[in-house]
């Protein structure tokens, strides 16, 4: 009886704990997105600046650079008269004291591991500078102009590619997933190994037959020379160039893209959901668009993200193959001539757009998907 006196004193010693409160929805978004974007930017850095220690060789680059300047300076020396005139001291104090304000002008003169950290401020804050060898078609030797001037070509290819690419796979992935086994289904499926070679290895067989034996397209560019005086001539033009090359893009990703996706149709249409949905007499088409596109949408975001990645970082040969006067051409250019800041300029447009295309894909997956607690305790992005 004592013990059971003691209970409630007992129970009464213990502190009642209040409800903790959730934190607020807009607090785990903006605590998200700060998170992301600094992870994203942290990985931005280390890009760039590995393409700066890449890009300069470690260094290497700088002893051409000299090389070439004092070479310069010795050829423009020895057509002075008045240089050589002057007594074998002065002519070597002259010319050394000119490769000096030479190589001051172009930053040598300073430690590489220095002005590489110089280099990677500049090109983070997009000020690019000029370019040491290549001009734009204005004859600017500024990189950001000789980049503008390039990017549209580039985005047109790539925009028309992608649109291609995802509307094709989409209504040719539902339409395989409604004919499961037929033999337009076991084509694509046999055909998804095609993915697995690069765009421009595509290219060449277009290029060969349809502009080689057939003579029915061009062999590559953006525009004929003269270019076409009326603006419908113009587009024509414009988009009989556009063919081999997005064909090449498309035949690339098309098989893979529609095998992933009609697996994917295929898994979410078996799933309960979809046969109660069945069972209550929905029609095929609002099943598709309410009870498996929504499901899936998710996953293919993500697999088309992946794609437009793959595509866009291919676009260096797959430019230079079809000789398309965009970014991927330039930076095969700029290679060749070792322009580091036309290489850095570009490569730092590529992260960038990466970065972006990853922080966008983060925020609409967690728009389609409700599952998502974007930035809570559970599954967040």
């Amino acid at each position: 009886m004592a013990e059971e006196a003691a209970l409630p004193t007992r129970t009464q010693e213990v502190p009642s704990e209040e409800p903790k409160r959730g934190v607020p929805t807009w607090q785990r978004v903006l605590r998200y997105t700060v998170v992301r974007t600094i992870m994203l930017f942290i990985t931005v850095v280390i890009g760039v600046y590995l393409t700066v220690l890449i890009a300069n060789m470690g260094g290497y680059v700088d002893e051409i650079r000299r090389a070439q300047i004092r070479e310069q300076v010795g050829l423009r020396l020895q057509n002075d008269p008045a240089f050589k005139s002057l007594p074998p001291e002065e002519r070597q104090a002259r010319m050394e004291a000119e490769i000096l304000v030479a190589e001051k002008r172009f930053g040598l003169d300073k430690p590489f591991i220095i002005r590489s950290f110089l280099f990677l401020k500049q090109a983070l804050t997009l000020d690019l500078g000029r370019a040491e060898n290549m001009t734009s078609d204005s004859g600017s030797k500024q990189v950001q102009r000789i980049i503008l001037e390039r990017l549209p070509a580039t985005l047109l290819l790539f925009g028309t590619s992608a649109l291609f690419i995802f509307f094709l796979s989409l209504f040719i992935s539902l339409y395989l997933s409604r004919n499961y086994g037929s033999f337009l289904d076991r084509l694509f499926v046999s055909l998804s190994p095609l993915s697995s070679a690069p765009g421009w290895f595509y290219g060449v067989f277009l290029i060969t037959i349809f502009a080689a034996w057939l003579k029915i397209l061009p062999f590559g560019g953006m525009i004929s020379t003269p270019p076409p005086e009326t603006t419908l001539e113009y587009i024509l033009d414009l988009g009989k160039h556009l063919i081999l090359p997005v064909t090449a893009q498309v035949i690339t990703s098309l098989f893979i893209g529609v095998y992933s996706w009609r697996t994917f149709f295929l898994i979410y249409s078996s799933e309960d959901y979809v046969e109660m949905a069945k069972a209550k007499g929905l029609p095929p088409r609002a099943i598709e668009r309410r009870y498996i596109l929504r499901t899936t949408l998710p996953t293919i975001i993500t697999s088309f993200a992946l794609t437009l990645i793959a595509v866009w970082l291919g676009q260096i040969i797959f430019e230079t193959v079809f000789n398309w006067p965009g970014l991927g051409r330039t930076y095969y250019q700029a290679i060749g001539v070792f322009d580091t800041a036309v290489i850095v300029g570009i490569t730092v447009l590529y992260a960038y757009l990466l970065a972006l295309t990853v922080f966008l894909l983060d925020i609409i997956y967690a728009i389609v998907d409700p599952r998502v607690d974007v930035g809570g305790s559970r599954s967040a992005v």
